[in-house]
This record gives structure tokens, C-alpha cells and sequence, in this order.
């Protein structure tokens, strides 16, 4: 049986993170709501969920390996780059969560363990 990859995360979110998921969420929501989600997510207190269940909850299919975006993010955890934790937010009128920023990465690890740990970030 081979090695298992490890995957190393950062402690916390990149500060680029933050504008990259309010110009996702803005496609979803008006300026005001995205202002709302993003002061939310920079105070959130990091907490943990399993891949598979991101997945399902979200609803988004997985990315394959040809995804440039998701190959970089391999890469980066072959290499034993620590990755970027996850910004969440719950979209409760649609029963829906929303990954507002990771999507990649969240790839990028699944394919490896469906089952890993992945550290985020949740509204």
C-alpha cells in the first residue's frame, strides 16, 4: 500500500481570499448582503468539515484533474504547500452552502481522500 498524501493548511484564510469571494458572492447578492457575508466570514472562528460533506451540502459537482485551477492546488499539496482554508456561507433559503471562495482546493484535496479534513470558515 502506497503513502498516504498529507495535506497541510494554512492557520488562516490568505487576505486575498476575502475579495475573491465577495466578487463570487456579488453575482449571488446585492452590495449590501455581500459587505454582510465577507465582515462575517473575517471574524469567523475556523472550523472543520469533511470533504464529501462540503460536496453534498453544496451541491457542485467535483472538478476533474484537467482543471488547471485544481492541478496548481495539487501541486501545491504534493509539494506540501500548505493550502488556503475554505470561506462558507449557508444560503438558507435554498438549502444550499455556498463556497464562496476554495472551490479548487476543495477539489484538489477530495481527489485525493473524500474523507479529509478540510479547515474553514463558516456564515
Amino acid at each position: 500500500m502506497g503513502k498516504k498524501t498529507v495535506v497541510t493548511w494554512l492557520g488562516e484564510t490568505e487576505a486575498h481570499d476575502y475579495p475573491a469571494a465577495a466578487s463570487y458572492l456579488s453575482l449571488l447578492y446585492d452590495a449590501a448582503k455581500v459587505t454582510e457575508l465577507i465582515t462575517s466570514l473575517e471574524t469567523a472562528v475556523m472550523t472543520n468539515f469533511l470533504a464529501k460533506d462540503i460536496f453534498r451540502a453544496s451541491g457542485l459537482s467535483l472538478l476533474g484533474v484537467s482543471n488547471s485551477h485544481v492541478q496548481k492546488d495539487i501541486k501545491k499539496v504534493r509539494k506540501g504547500i500548505p493550502l488556503s482554508p475554505l470561506l462558507l456561507a449557508r444560503d438558507q433559503l435554498a438549502s444550499r452552502l455556498i463556497i464562496a471562495d476554495g472551490y479548487h482546493r476543495l477539489c484538489a484535496v477530495y481527489t485525493f481522500d473524500e474523507d479529509a479534513v478540510i479547515p474553514c470558515k463558516i456564515v
